[in-house]
């Protein structure tokens, strides 16, 4: 039982690396699809209770906005697995202006997440925790060294 939990501004490829990595095996909780809270929270409790692997695909830039997702995965015994995503504000930015529709966020919002944006630990209480990184349209995972 695991939960995957990601961390990054908007554009830094987390839906993208979702479906490269956990589409096949992990259950997506994400606001762009669910809108609301009370939504999300149901997703979360039903692969709770039926030992579903998930993977929280929000922004999570506060280490008080991952918290709720780790006690509740901690409480129910899921191995708790985070990813940062490599947040430079103007490679997001640049990688926004190429998107179209309700994928494409106003610059407001991201340069308000960024401001938000605080590096995860292993002391928010992950069992295991990355450093994802895009070039090239590739994505590079390393192991979280509690430093950038």
């Amino acid at each position: 039982m695991e939960a995957v939990i990601f961390c990054g501004i908007q554009a830094t490829g987390k839906t993208t690396f979702f479906k490269e990595r956990f589409f096949k095996t992990h259950i997506r909780i994400s606001m762009d699809q669910l809108n609301t809270r009370n939504k999300e929270q149901r997703f979360i409790e039903t692969c709770i209770a039926t030992s579903h692997p998930f993977v929280v695909d929000n922004t999570n830039p506060s280490r008080e906005d991952r918290a709720k997702y780790i006690a509740i995965a901690k409480t129910n015994k899921f191995k708790v697995v985070g990813y940062y995503f490599q947040s430079k504000l103007t490679d997001a930015l640049s990688r926004n202006s190429q998107r179209t529709g309700k994928e494409k966020v106003p610059d407001v919002g991201i340069m308000g997440t960024y401001k938000k944006l605080s590096l995860p630990s292993h002391d928010e209480g992950f069992d295991e925790l990355y450093y994802v990184t895009t070039e090239n349209n590739t994505f590079t995972i390393k192991e979280w060294a509690d430093e950038i």
